[in-house]
């Protein structure tokens, strides 16, 4: 079993990306001292190099690249060490221009930027795997090394391509996992528009055509994509778990980024000895800190509820939004912290010394272009000295309150073509609900619909479209032992091949929700409804109505308007010796607050009004201890309860009864007993 902690790593880790080959080597020895003055215990280093190492076919230059891991290895900084594989050299391209990847509209793209891979190309695969092999065979044991990092981003800014050798690739995928062109044709529905096929080489990727694509089959062809991408990961993961036993082997994920929604992280997250991910705050007049918390929980149910990594994020501003503010003061290591209360072993960077060329030459760095004299590095400096002071929680695992049902393939159905609004965005959902449990001051777990979630009191099942009849018997006995359930619209409508359930929506929720919706009824720009109670509840609604048909479910609430008026809007369903709860429309923040805080009591979770509005309260637990973050992402102070006294890591000082957390600060405390 492989290691699953950087080895030789016995702090937290600090750093982040080192591309010392943008830069002469005089500037080296100023980097390791710089390092050393910022408390850095790792960086990632060649993750770019390959047109650096191999400059021409079979012709190595590993010089510079001892010289480096000796050096940092002499100022005891671990080395995450990439495989590049993620921009192979202008001179393979030009020996294999048809490993570049194609669109769907038949255009390939060139060389010039970063990720343009065929993943099915066996040449790229070749290639790939004796840069792999040449780096384990010099580095495998070299004393500096800490990590495998493989690839970089898989999926991003391509996951799939649509060339012949794909095609060629697919069918052979399609060949193992359905045996015959017949259970295809199946699944696929293909008796629709006349689309039936007699052998496998008849299919094709789904490539432009004047209407829609067969959505079974281009749900299957990002099955196909994201399975081909883990396969080449596997064969370099290969490589280097044979020529360097005992190094842990990782890939950065980007686990709750839309920009890398075609990867199935449950999947891949059984790959890697370690999970690790990339974050980055998106500012689109969102509370940042919420998504972030939610790319935390994320990850660490990737990872299984172990500890994971923050492998990159921006020390300030980025460079590839439309708009890309700085971050306030306080605020990176605000940002840092509250990755590493919710699981992380660390908090790394993205990159080390702001780069002068090229596309990223604006994305923050660790040492930025004004150097040591700016805002940014004496935070980084200080952030090295919060992260050296929180060494003794490695090891411990974050506490989680309630449990949110996701799944990419879900996700992925659900972007496909004609559906009924274009107005519902099931990811939107999802984060409303994620923020709604936040602002109660609940810490999520992410879970697989057929995952045993026994021993959660509530679960949240935001808009998921696509589930299989093993997904509805498991949530039916979660309710039946005695848990709560909340189910939002559109949910339990297709099975793995996008065929609709037979019988009523929503399919295998019917028994479990104890009801029926004959129909979706969605509403127009700029409508909306009222839903009301017989308790004088009103709450505000839309984009989205159905007529849902109680069996055995009690009415909460009720459209007072609309399509839908009169019918249920919100049940409640006893069933065994738990409670399923449906919400047919779209609530807003106040409307998801008053359903999930009913809910919440019928989990016998207790409210905790003690706690102010962004000031997150989580707890890491394990051998060395309990341990309470408190993250105040307000302007103002805050008092946090403290159940029983401890000790302050990052000041030191004692703490009782109610913990001061500065305005914008983080504070940790080891609880005594």
């Amino acid at each position: 079993m492989p290691d699953t902690t950087p080895r030789g790593l016995t702090r937290l880790a600090f750093g982040g990306d080192y591309n010392p080959e943008q830069w002469p080597e005089s500037v080296w020895q100023e980097d390791v001292r710089l390092m050393r003055e910022a408390g850095v215990t790792m960086v990632s280093v060649g993750i770019f190099s390959w047109a650096l190492l191999e400059p021409s076919p079979g012709t190595y230059d590993f010089g510079w690249l001892d010289r480096l891991l000796d050096l940092l290895h002499e100022h005891g900084v671990r080395v995450d060490l990439g495989t590049p594989t993620v921009v192979p050299p202008v001179w393979f391209y030009r020996a294999h221009p048809e490993a570049l990847p194609v669109t769907a509209e038949g255009v390939r793209y060139e060389f010039g930027s970063r990720a343009a891979v065929c993943h099915s190309n066996a040449d790229y695969r070749a290639a790939a795997a004796r840069i792999t092999t040449a780096l384990a065979e010099r580095y495998g044991s070299h004393p500096a090394l800490a990590l495998w990092h493989v690839h970089n981003e898989y999926g991003v800014p391509v996951s799939a391509c649509y060339c012949d050798s794909c095609a060629a690739h697919f069918r052979r995928w399609l060949a193992a996992a359905y045996g015959t062109v017949d259970a295809v044709n199946e699944a696929w529905g293909t008796a629709f528009w006349g689309q039936r096929y007699t052998d496998f080489e008849q299919i094709s990727p789904p490539r432009l055509t004047p209407a829609t694509v067969n959505p079974a089959q281009a749900l299957d062809y990002k099955r196909f994509a994201d399975a081909t991408m883990r396969e080449n990961f596997r064969m370099e993961r290969d490589i280097l778990h044979r020529l360097s036993p005992g190094v842990p082997v990782t890939t950065n994920f980007m686990t709750a980024l839309s920009q890398c929604d075609s990867v199935d992280y449950w999947a891949w997250g059984r790959e890697v000895d370690l999970v690790t991910n990339d974050h980055y705050l998106i500012t689109d007049g969102r509370r940042t800190h919420v998504n972030l918390a939610m790319a935390a929980d994320l990850t660490r149910s990737v990872a299984g509820g172990a500890p994971w990594l923050l492998l990159e994020h921006s020390t300030s501003g980025v460079n590839w939004q439309p708009r890309n503010p700085a971050k306030a003061p306080g605020q990176m290591a605000r940002n840092s912290l509250a990755h590493v209360a919710r699981g992380s072993e660390g908090a790394m960077f993205f990159q080390w010394r702001q780069s002068r060329r090229g596309a990223e030459k604006f994305h923050s760095a660790m040492v930025p272009h004004g150097g040591t004299g700016t805002r940014v590095w004496r935070e980084v400096v200080e952030l090295g000295s919060f992260v050296d002071a929180l060494a003794e929680i490695r090891g411990t695992r974050t506490d989680a309150d309630v449990a949110v049902l996701w799944d990419w393939h879900s996700w992925w159905a659900q972007t496909l073509d004609w559906r009924p609004s274009v107005d519902h965005d099931a990811r939107e959902r999802a984060d409303a609900f994620y923020e709604a449990l936040y602002d109660r001051h609940l810490t999520v777990d992410f879970a697989h619909p057929e995952a045993d979630v026994s021993r959660y009191p509530l679960v949240v099942v935001p808009a998921l479209y696509l589930m299989t009849e093993a997904a509805g018997r498991n949530l039916t006995a979660y309710v039946e032992g005695g848990g709560t359930l909340v189910v939002s619209y559109f949910s339990g409508i297709v099975d793995e091949h996008d065929a609709v359930h037979e019988g009523a929506y929503p399919g295998p929720l019917r028994d479990v929700l104890g009801l029926t919706v004959e129909e979706f009824s969605p509403l127009l720009p700029g409508e909306r409804v009222r839903i009301t109670g017989p308790d004088g509840t009103e709450l505000g609604a839309d984009v989205w109505t159905e007529f849902v048909v109680p069996r055995g479910a009690d009415t909460v609430l009720a459209y007072a308007d609309g399509p839908a008026a009169g019918l249920p809007a919100v049940t409640r369903h006893r069933l065994g010796e738990g409670t399923a709860w449906y919400v047919s429309t779209r609530l807003g923040a106040d409307g998801l607050d008053t359903l999930l805080g009913r809910a919440a009591a019928d989990a016998r979770i207790a409210p905790r009004p003690d706690l102010p509005r962004d000031v997150e309260v989580v707890r890491r637990t394990g051998e060395s201890g309990t341990y309470l973050f408190a993250v105040n992402h307000t302007g103002a102070d805050a008092k946090v309860p403290l159940e029983v006294p401890g000790t302050e890591l990052l000041t030191g000082e004692r703490a009782a009864g109610r913990l001061a957390v500065p305005a914008g600060a983080v504070r940790v405390v080891r609880l005594d007993g």
